[in-house]
């Protein structure tokens, strides 16, 4: 890495010259710069905050699949950060029906301390050479006269910096700024991103007195309204993570007030300390159908790779980074950083985990069409290991013989039902079709618009507004 200093009426600007420049020093971005200067290329991430705030992110703090890192930072790096490990199903608190259902939840899971786990993360990719520049603040993405990416620029501690690179990677987070300054018209990748597929969430780190009874649970509840929930996550036995989040298509949310009125509720939450506060937008929408576009890639939540039914995102950005690293290596030993070179990222993605998540977001869609009661009518009356597989891996058998076992207890609401059946059918039509995503750019326009048309069955079958 060279670097060049240049004088500009506000200040020193400096020049860095790297092969990979990633922007944001979370999940995504850790693992896809460790991966990168694992196989012996300069990297560079650049984040906004200073170096004591680094990790600091909004986070629900469950994390599903505790079990699977990728090795370029492994588990047993990140243990420490691991505080409940105990946890091992959901309960979802259904105050219309009276009822408190327990979700098995499939997998390894854990609570973590989210700050200490952004710590660990910085520090493993740190121990495999990536070089982090703290408290920059990126505001332009540089392209050349053929749309391909060659840098950012922006302010680096109160001074101008820019930063030449082969691949710019982008771990900004959701509804990231780079995404707004680059031109990616030309490219495949997906510029269909409205704010309405995000939510507002926002959480406390609560310390109570004595040790909650579901300590070994993740506790959800739904809002007044259809379009957010409220969640205690609890840490360990006496520090809880609480918080709750609204779709941006909905009428926004008193957030702080509607979470200090539901824990006014609660005896555990007499004489609590509040010790941490944080907000955050995260997405609630089907990954990206493409990522990449020349000199460029988006990984974790700036691509959207989080369960659109739960808010996960842990495990997924992770795998991502991974596979946008292994991507950006091959595109630097080519000497090529075109879309075709790169278009192997995508590919990995969809086929670990963005099919999955994609029909998970008919979930999201069919549940915009109908009231809270008539959801939380048919929430209580599903199986539990049935709703839990469905949430989490999208495969549950929701089939005829389901629907008339279940039809008892969803006594009057049985179109609801009927509806939620059809849409397990598209959902399941999704999936085969993500399996069956392009191994090229060429391809990929003939499968989205057959993927548009699912969609639009979609939107016919449930009366949902459209979406995307």
């Amino acid at each position: 890495m060279s670097t060049d200093d240049a004088g500009t009426a506000s200040g020193t600007r400096h020049t860095h010259e790297v092969d990979v420049a990633v922007v944001g020093a979370g999940t995504a971005g850790c693992y896809a710069a460790a991966t990168i200067a694992e196989a012996g290329y300069d990297v560079t991430i650049v984040e906004r905050k200073t170096v004591e705030e680094a990790g600091h992110i909004a986070c629900g703090d469950a994390l599903k699949g505790a079990d699977k890192f990728p090795e370029v930072i492994s588990k047993s790096r990140l243990e420490p950060a691991l505080t409940n490990t105990v946890v091992d199903h959901g309960q979802f608190e259904i105050p219309a029906e009276d009822a408190v259902l327990d979700i098995p939840v499939p997998g390894e899971l854990a609570v973590i301390d989210r700050k200490l786990f952004g710590e660990l993360l910085i520090e493993g990719a740190e121990s495999a050479g990536v070089d982090f520049h703290y408290d920059t603040v990126i505001q332009t993405v540089i392209q050349d006269e053929d749309g391909r990416v060659t840098g950012i620029s922006g302010i680096r501690k109160g001074d101008p910096a820019h930063y030449d690179a082969d691949i710019v990677i982008d771990g900004a987070g959701s509804l990231s700024i780079l995404q707004d300054e680059a031109d990616l018209g030309d490219a495949t990748f997906d510029t269909n991103v409205q704010f309405s597929q995000f939510a507002s969430a926002y959480r406390e780190i609560i310390e109570v007195d004595e040790p909650v009874d579901y300590h070994d649970a993740l506790v959800f509840k739904p809002t007044k309204r259809a379009a957010g929930y409220l969640w205690y996550f609890p840490r360990t036995e006496t520090e809880i993570n609480a918080g709750l989040g609204f779709q941006m298509n909905e009428e926004p949310m008193k957030l702080v007030g509607d979470l200090r009125d539901d824990m006014q509720t609660r005896p555990e939450f007499e004489n609590a300390e509040v010790k941490d506060k944080l907000g955050a937008a995260l997405p609630t929408r089907r990954p990206y159908d493409s990522a990449t576009a020349p000199g460029f890639m988006s990984v974790g939540d700036a691509a959207a790779h989080v369960n659109p039914t739960t808010g996960g995102g842990i495990a997924g950005a992770a795998y991502a980074g991974t596979y946008a690293g292994d991507a950006a290596i091959d595109a630097l030993e080519r000497g090529d950083v075109s879309e075709d070179v790169l278009w192997s990222y995508n590919e990995r993605v969809m086929d670990h985990f963005g099919g999955r998540y994609a029909a998970l977001d008919v979930y999201n869609i069919f549940t915009t069409a109908y009231d809270l009661d008539e959801l939380m009518a048919l929430l209580a009356s599903l199986p539990a290991d049935k709703l839990s597989e469905q949430l989490y891996d999208g495969k549950a058998d929701v089939g005829l013989g389901l629907m008339a076992r279940t039809a008892i207890k969803s006594f009057g609401h049985w179109g609801t039902l009927y509806d939620f059946y059809r849409a397990k059918q598209l959902a399941d039509r999704l999936t085969d079709h993500y399996d069956r995503y392009p191994d090229t750019p060429a391809g990929f326009d003939a499968w989205r618009a057959d993927r548009d048309a699912i969609m639009d069955d979609v939107y016919e079958t449930t009366g949902a507004e459209p979406k995307y």
